[in-house]
């Protein structure tokens, strides 16, 4: 069978509807269908932004006798969703992609059975969330504004520097977010408003981005491909929430060779927010074994090192050495805004119903 390789710069995924795959879940249950003899098939759900190199996956496989089926399923927070209504019966063996935004709600519903990876004595303590090894950090990122450059010297307008600018009439019907509710992404920026500009003061905020004709999507792809007019994107707004590895990204895979990347990331102190992600093993999947043998390899040196330049993260592992190439068109915030994962979980759903009754309704 052929692996499914996800690239990010070439191709959108098309999503399987939820419950198409809820009723076939029963008559192709990913978790236990046997492939050639001898060898066992691992079915990891991920969100649409995963990536690795085939040698890499090829190397887990060959060491055990193992095939990798990989599930996209959308953005984090609908591939959440759907981990969570196939509960008991799920759709794959692990799962990747949750992030510290969304992490205590599937700490919450039980979706994961908990393992201790012998790997997880190399990784810092400040990336361990969950203390009782549900769902294991594999790596992180910052959520920031980017900017398409060549919009803003054509209009000989200079770029957005802080929150605060978005809401200036210069800047109208430039900016496309993602909706907190079903992105990762969007939540991040969420919180990095609301850490901003406090419980009292983010509604107004987002009120005044409304009035300047901010444009909300439900994921990252579409804002990122569809709406912005980066060199990625086809788009008319020149302003997107991303990440602050996006340039890096847009020189390294641009189709015709370039030296200085199309786009910037904002990284003025207080506009970007950390996000991390985690990996855990879905309760009732029937590879247990196997699967723990996945997530140890996801924290190996071999595949941290290959994260930065599929999926423009950074490793966890501080064994894991960055490319030369990934590291020269970064450009890293000193502060990131800040929300303790404990305020997130007590207060997420109420943020996220508070906003969506604001700005959506």
């Amino acid at each position: 069978m052929k692996k499914i390789r996800f690239n990010p710069i070439k191709s959108l995924v098309y999503i399987v509807v939820l419950s198409i795959l809820t009723t076939a879940c029963t008559a192709i249950s990913p978790t236990s269908s046997p492939t050639i003899s001898g060898t066992k098939e691992l079915t990891v759900m991920v969100h649409d932004s995963f990536a690795a190199s085939d040698e890499v996956i090829q190397d887990f496989e060959d060491e055990h006798q193992a095939k990798i089926v990989f599930l996209p399923s959308g953005d984090t927070g609908t591939a959440l969703n759907k981990a969570i209504l196939s509960k008991g019966n799920p759709l794959a063996d692990v799962f990747y992609g949750v992030d510290n935004t969304f992490l205590s709600r599937a700490l919450d519903e039980g979706i994961f059975d908990a393992y201790s990876s012998p790997v997880l004595t190399e990784i810092p303590e400040e990336f361990k969330l969950d203390s009782n090894n549900y769902a294991l950090p594999v790596d992180y990122g910052d959520v920031c504004l980017n900017y398409d450059r060549a919009y803003f010297q054509e209009k000989g307008i200079s770029p957005p520097m802080s929150l605060e600018d978005l809401s200036k009439p210069k800047y109208k019907s430039l900016l496309v977010v993602q909706n907190p509710a079903t992105s990762s992404p969007g939540l991040a920026f969420l919180l990095t408003t609301i850490a901003q500009y406090g419980e009292d003061g983010y509604l107004d905020y987002w009120k005044k981005l409304k009035e300047n004709d901010v444009l909300i999507v439900n994921d990252w792809e579409t804002a990122y491909y569809t709406e912005f007019s980066g060199s990625s994107g086809k788009g008319p707004r020149p302003i997107v929430v991303s990440y602050d590895s996006s340039p890096a990204f847009e020189v390294i895979y641009a189709e015709t060779p370039i030296t200085e990347p199309s786009t910037a990331a904002i990284v003025t102190d207080g506009t970007c927010f950390r996000q991390t992600e985690f990996v855990g093993i879905l309760k009732g999947g029937k590879n247990r074994e196997l699967a723990e043998k996945w997530v140890d390899f996801m924290l190996t040196p071999k595949f941290q090192e290959d994260m930065p330049l599929q999926m423009f993260v950074f490793p966890v592992n501080p064994h894991a050495k960055l490319d030369e190439v990934f590291v020269k068109y970064l450009k890293l915030p000193e502060k990131t805004a800040y929300i303790s994962p404990q305020a997130i979980a007590q207060n997420r759903e109420r943020w996220l119903q508070t906003w969506t009754e604001a700005i959506l309704r």
